[in-house]
């Protein structure tokens, strides 16, 4: 019997055990399992965890190295879904808004992971990281793709989707001087707009009224008609202020759009790289907050509920013009009105394209299709208040730009109906009162504006202007100084600065060379003495030349042999009437009389004038210097007894002006330059640099009579001179 009982026990050792399921859900052998060998709970945990780490690391390897173009995978993926993947996308990632935009983004990683340094409270930053490693992005991209998975079919999209995903500052400059443009070429020729209808909506198809800066800042030319009614003006807007010689008709020019970023419909000012001394500083605690204030700024809403689910089409098209692929971008945008011929934004992204490839053409006809196709986007039916008010701004710029400055008035008055309650667009259409010289009509737009608005500086600047050219100088000067000191957006402008020194001067109020100071420390004025606007950077300055620094010798020369022959032929002209010598009518003169007889004019001669004097005109033909220069005049002067001129400034730093002498009394005539007096003398050349501040008497007995006669600076080129735009 014990035999058989071994035998059973031994049958029992060798049956094959049961298999066991431990905690982690896996089968093994019971007798492993007894042992340990194999794979143990902790284990399989434990290279769960490393995996899961991988994972996260990788996610921020990508972002670090930014090895995935995320607008382009987030734009593939949406075409899987009939809405806009990015909205339900930006709604799971808002929580980790790091920049202050109201989305997730590239930047917001970078931020994370500091590789950008942005503003962000600490505890903030130390939420927003902890999150991140909590939860990396490849895990919200799951759940919002779930998220979305499981909306409504109709839920309409977010309303505060962005068109283009980033909106930068178009800074605003209303009276700034023009951007740089490339040369223009020989067809790029103004034509006259002079049957132009008095407020005319719709625009004409004819070339611009133009010719534009090319050597230093591109600034575009009024029709003529208007130029005549406006220069004529002793405040006019455009005119360099308090010059007896200038004929400014250099119109306001509007920055030409960046070839990656789309305009703002409001700017917010940049702030200023080189800061005056005297001049309070923004407290360090305000300054801290300019970055969020700048990053929490609203956006414009460009698309209405149809174009939100044609946004990847758009976005498709925007990024082309972005690139500066301006032709590829026309044609994109050209399917798309083809396709959606009642999408305002489609319509609007095609002017924009058009813009863009006018100003790479240099055409005008290119440049009227995009004035026209910005007018057909505001008018379609749908567009959102946003869209209307950038179009319609963008219109009256290149209105502006192309001189049609009627139609650009015309213009910014329907967005003011439109939007009546935009200061900053009242402020507009009060400039484009001003570029007409309709000086009263501004003032009324700028006192309805200070009624709503009393602290405006962009207002108050410009109604100090309008004050300073009825000669009210004593009431223009705390609009003026007030407006300069709020430092808003449009005031930081060489004239205003002008304009006040040159109103405290009058009052005999020395404190007007602390904002020529000021004008100076912001880059404005050459010097306090050269106040300037118009100006050719490198060129020597000095106030008073000699023959032999200019070097024209001959010239000078010609004009002393024969003084007695130009004295005698300006006496004639004034025996037989007074009328021919014009009165100064710049408002420089604190009294007397002063007249002027122009021979030439910005370059051109005064036919009919010179048939009164040939044998001067003759002397002078055969010197282009003088006859040639756009920027000066060729004219007698007469000044009588008792007359004084207020220290004033000439516009531009490419001329230099000469002196001569014809009727000079014995003593009581002086003119100052800078802080050096000096006298004329009957058949001898006084040259200086007008550009400089300057001051003039005559308390003789008798008239004082010269011949005024200016030149190019002597160290400008032969292309400089050719293509400089006329003052």
């Amino acid at each position: 019997m014990a035999p058989r009982k071994n035998f059973r026990n031994q049958a029992k050792k060798e049956v094959k055990p049961a298999a066991v399921v431990n905690k982690n859900g896996v089968k093994v052998e019971a007798s492993v399992a007894a042992s340990g060998g194999g794979f143990s709970g902790t284990k399989i945990f434990t290279w769960f965890m490393v995996l899961a780490l991988l994972g996260v690391w990788s996610s921020v390897a990508v972002v670090w190295f930014d090895l995935v173009d995320y607008d382009n995978v987030i734009a593939e993926r949406a075409k899987e879904f009939r809405f806009n993947f990015s909205e339900v996308l930006q709604g799971k990632l808002s929580a980790y808004d790091a920049d202050g935009d109201g989305d997730f983004d590239v930047e917001d990683a970078k931020v994370l992971l500091d590789e950008k340094e942005i503003k962000v409270p600490a505890p903030k930053m130390e939420r927003l990281k902890k999150g991140l490693k909590e939860r990396p992005v490849s895990v919200l991209l799951r759940e919002a793709k779930e998220d979305y998975a499981v909306k409504e079919p109709d839920a309409a999209p977010t309303p505060d989707d962005d068109v283009d995903g980033s909106q930068n500052t178009d800074v605003e400059s209303e009276i700034q001087a023009a951007v740089p443009l490339p040369p223009i070429s020989d067809d790029f020729i103004p034509d006259d707009s002079r049957d132009e209808a008095t407020h005319p909506y719709e625009d004409e198809n004819n070339a611009i009224d133009t010719k534009g800066e090319l050597v230093e800042k591109a600034q575009p030319q009024q029709t003529v008609e208007e130029s005549k009614q406006y220069n004529n003006q002793p405040g006019s807007y455009n005119n360099q202020p308090g010059s007896p010689e200038t004929k400014e008709t250099e119109a306001e020019s509007v920055p030409e759009p960046e070839a990656d970023v789309e305009p703002e419909v409001e700017s917010v000012p940049e702030p200023e790289a080189d800061v005056e001394p005297e001049v309070e500083s923004v407290p360090e605690l305000e300054a801290e907050f300019v970055p969020e204030l700048k990053a929490k700024k609203k956006k414009p809403k460009l698309l209405n509920k149809f174009e939100k689910t044609i946004k990847t089409e758009i976005d498709a098209a925007e990024k082309l013009r972005k690139k500066g692929k301006v032709e590829e971008a026309v044609r994109a945008f050209e399917t798309l009105v083809l396709q959606y011929p009642q999408s305002p934004r489609c319509r609007y992204g095609k002017a924009l394209a058009e813009d863009g490839l006018a100003e790479k053409m240099l055409s005008n006809d290119m440049l009227q299709k995009a004035i026209g196709t910005y007018k057909e986007a505001s008018e379609l039916p749908n567009a959102t208040p946003d869209l209307i008010k950038a179009t319609l701004k963008k219109r009256a710029e290149r209105q502006q730009f192309l001189g049609r400055m009627r139609g650009a008035l015309a213009t910014l008055e329907k967005l003011v109906q439109i939007f009546p309650e935009d200061m900053a667009l009242k402020n507009d259409l009060g400039v484009a009162h001003l570029l007409i010289g309709d000086n009263n009509s501004a003032k009324r737009v700028y006192e309805e504006v200070l009624a709503t608005a009393p602290s405006d500086g962009f207002a108050k600047v410009h109604y100090g202007f309008i004050l300073k050219s009825e000669n009210k100088i004593a009431e223009s000067i705390p609009f003026l100084r007030d407006g300069l000191e709020s430092g808003d957006p449009g005031t930081d402008d060489g004239r205003f600065y002008f304009h006040l020194g040159d109103a405290l001067q009058r009052m005999g109020d020395d404190s007007a060379y602390k904002w020529y100071e000021r004008g100076h420390q912001r880059g404005h004025f050459a010097s306090v003495w050269q106040r300037s606007l118009y100006n050719v950077d490198g060129l020597k300055a000095q106030p008073w030349w000699t023959p032999k620094d200019t070097g024209y010798m001959d010239l000078v020369k010609t004009l002393e042999r024969n003084w007695r022959i130009i004295r005698d032929e300006a006496q004639s002209v004034m025996d037989k009437t007074t009328g021919l010598f014009v009165p100064e009518e710049e408002n420089l003169r604190e009294k007397g009389e002063w007249g002027q007889f122009t021979l030439w004019q910005q370059g051109k001669k005064a036919g009919e004038s010179c048939r009164s004097v040939p044998k001067t005109c003759g002397l002078l033909e055969r010197y282009p210097e003088a006859t040639g220069c756009k920027r000066g005049q060729i004219k007698f002067s007469v000044m009588q007894p008792g007359t004084h001129v207020w220290p004033h400034t000439g516009p531009t730093n490419c001329r230099l002006r000469m002196h001569l002498g014809l009727v000079i009394p014995k003593t009581g005539c002086k003119i100052r330059c800078t802080n050096d007096t000096r006298a004329w003398e009957e058949g001898k050349v006084l040259i200086f640099d007008d550009s400089f501040e300057h001051e003039v008497w005559q308390d003789a007995d008798s008239y004082r009579l010269i011949f005024i006669v200016d030149v190019w600076h002597p160290e400008l080129t032969q292309y400089q001179r050719q293509t400089l735009s006329p003052i």
